[in-house]
Order: structure tokens, then C-alpha cells, then sequence
């Protein structure tokens, strides 16, 4: 029988002995674009851009859809219904998938994820000394665990909408793929807040796993990605052997 899955999280590798950098709440004032009086420079190019952009204006308003009509509300097509047979096999109850992990086993794993996904964050703040909005409701930022890993998504996206994020600290500079490996990564918090929910397949729970790792690797944070790679590791060995030894019980039950 394979030992269970919190005696071998337990034995997670420890992240070096780095010491977590303070965060701040310091500003971090955007560069001005423009130099105070440079719109005085020329004045005839200003002109002309004004007037470009009345007519773009114009140009843009006479195209404006009336009242609330939208693209299908104009000509459209229809495919070609499918078969019956193609239906009838599409409407047959969908196979089931393997689901080894028990809830408690499930959201063990899914907190770990979240705990370690906020400390990802929170060292990614940190280092590049980026702002955090003072909230009256909500004490200051001192570790990870002052909040919630959806929070910290939440910070790191208006971030990057708010071009704070250069795209040099990123993996590969990829500052439009960054919201995106954020959500992907947002549903572990939402699975272990539904104590009513079914149990996810084991693909599912791998699948959060790997959306940890693709946060880790955006954020260049070395550590991080090793204890996912590692987890998911482990995750995958202990529900091979669960699976194993239930197949064993099953056929000596069966003799």
C-alpha cells in the first residue's frame, strides 16, 4: 500500500536558504512621456493631428451600429446539422475518467499549489520592488500569506495592464501571455473554496499542477518550478501505485 500522499508532500524540497526579500509599499512612479512644454514645439503638427482626429471621429460614429444590434443580427449562416447517428453517438454518456485521489488527498495538493503559487508572487513583487495598493480593509503585505493567491492574480494583472511590468523580467518577454498563465492558474483556489464539489480526475488535478509550473516559469522563479516539477512527480508515482494496488485488491477479490 503506498503511503499516503500528505507523508510524501511533507518531505517537499526546501527552497535553498535564501531569505525573502522585504516588500514595500514605496511608489513606483511611471516615466512621463512627455517634457513640460513639448506640446508647444510644433504647432502646426498638433493642428493637423487634431483635425485627423475629428474625422477619424466622424468616420468612426457613422459606423456605429443602431440601438443594440450586433454582428448576428445582420446576414449570417447556418452549417449543415450533423447526422443522426453522429449526434446520437455525440449525446452517449461521456467515459468516465480516472479518479484516484480522495477529497482530502485533492485539496492537500490544491492548497499546496495555492501556498506556493503566493509565495511565487510575493517574491516576484519584492524583487522588482513593484507598488501595492494601500486597501483600508486589509493589513499591509509581510508574507505570502497576507493574501490570497486570487488577490495576488489580481495585483499582478493590473499590473501588467497598467504597463508596470516591463517585459524583460518575464520568461522570454512574454508580457501577452502573462494575464492568460495567470487564469489558467486561478481555479486551484477556486476548487478548494467548493467543499460541495465532485471529485476531479486525476488529469485534472496534474493539469492545475502544470499551470503552477507555467506561473513559476513566466515568473523566472527557479525554486518554484523545481517543487512543482517535483510535485507533480510525486503526485503521478502515487496515484500509479494507488492504482496498481486497487487492481490487485480487485483481482484477489474476484479469485
Amino acid at each position: 500500500m503506498p503511503r499516503p500522499i500528505g507523508e510524501q508532500l511533507a518531505q517537499a524540497p526546501i527552497n535553498g536558504g535564501l531569505e525573502m526579500p522585504a516588500s514595500t509599499c514605496s511608489d513606483i512612479r511611471a516615466p512621463k512621456t512627455l517634457i513640460s512644454g513639448e506640446p508647444n514645439l510644433f504647432p502646426e503638427r498638433l493642428k493637423r493631428r487634431a483635425t485627423d482626429s475629428v474625422r477619424g471621429a466622424g468616420r468612426y460614429h457613422s459606423q456605429r451600429r443602431p440601438g443594440n444590434r450586433d454582428e448576428f443580427d445582420g446576414p449570417t449562416q447556418l452549417l449543415d446539422m450533423p447526422s443522426a447517428i453522429t449526434v446520437e453517438i455525440q449525446e452517449d454518456d461521456l467515459p468516465l475518467l480516472p479518479t484516484t485521489l480522495d477529497v482530502q488527498e485533492q485539496d492537500q495538493i490544491l492548497s499546496d499549489v495555492n501556498d506556493r503559487l503566493s509565495k511565487c508572487a510575493f517574491d516576484f513583487v519584492a524583487k522588482y520592488q513593484f507598488p501595492i495598493p494601500l486597501e483600508s480593509d486589509k493589513k499591509h503585505v509581510r508574507s505570502p500569506q497576507d493574501r490570497e493567491w486570487t488577490e495576488w492574480v489580481y495585483l499582478l494583472k493590473r499590473l501588467a495592464t497598467k504597463r508596470r511590468i516591463p517585459a524583460r523580467v518575464l520568461y522570454n518577454g512574454q508580457i501577452k501571455q502573462f494575464v492568460t498563465v495567470l487564469e489558467n492558474a486561478l481555479e486551484t483556489r477556486h476548487v478548494t473554496k467548493n467543499q460541495n464539489r465532485p471529485l476531479k480526475d486525476d488529469r485534472n488535478i496534474l493539469q492545475f499542477i502544470s499551470a503552477g509550473t507555467q506561473v513559476a516559469k513566466i515568473l523566472k522563479d527557479a525554486s518554484a518550478m523545481e517543487y512543482f516539477d517535483w510535485l507533480y512527480v510525486q503526485t503521478e508515482r502515487y496515484i500509479h501505485e494507488r492504482r496498481i494496488h486497487r487492481e490487485e485488491l480487485a483481482f484477489h477479490n474476484g479469485l
